[in-house]
């Protein structure tokens, strides 16, 4: 396994991971009531910047295992990556189109800002499964 396909691994984890605790958070505070009227502001920075932490730490982790690897990067590493980056993208435009109509329409900042790190999370996802799964079955040829 290259040192790409590991990030590309630790991204897709560690993205999951922190969503789901953050929807844990949220849930249990909402307590059956609105989810409008929950208090996620914190909840959310929190699993982003534990979300970046890890990654940051992962990084540092496996360049310290292997620090030759981190430095090596090929051609397909280089296409694959550029997909992977491509297809999630699309889930960032997706997030910031849909906040942008949310809040023409005057929606609650609670789901404007849900939406937003939703998508953020759907293109780390989507851009890392799609890395994953090209390193496991080869670049397509066009």
């Amino acid at each position: 396994m290259t040192h790409e396909e590991k990030r590309a691994w630790t991204m897709l984890v560690v993205s999951v991971v922190a969503y789901a605790v953050y929807a844990a958070v949220v849930l249990s505070r909402a307590g059956g009531g609105p989810l409008a009227a929950t208090t996620y502001a914190g909840a959310l920075l929190w699993t982003v910047g534990g979300a970046v932490a890890v990654n940051i730490v992962a990084e540092i982790g496996m360049g310290v295992v292997n620090p030759r690897a981190s430095r090596v990067k090929d051609v397909r590493d280089r296409e694959i990556g550029r997909l992977g980056d491509h297809v999630g993208q699309a889930f960032v435009v997706i997030g910031a189109v849909s906040a942008m109509l949310m809040a023409l329409a005057e929606w609650d900042r609670f789901w404007i800002a849900n939406v937003i790190y939703l998508c953020f999370v759907l293109s780390a996802v989507v851009g890392s499964l799609t890395k994953v799964i090209v390193y496991r079955r080869g670049v397509p040829q066009w």
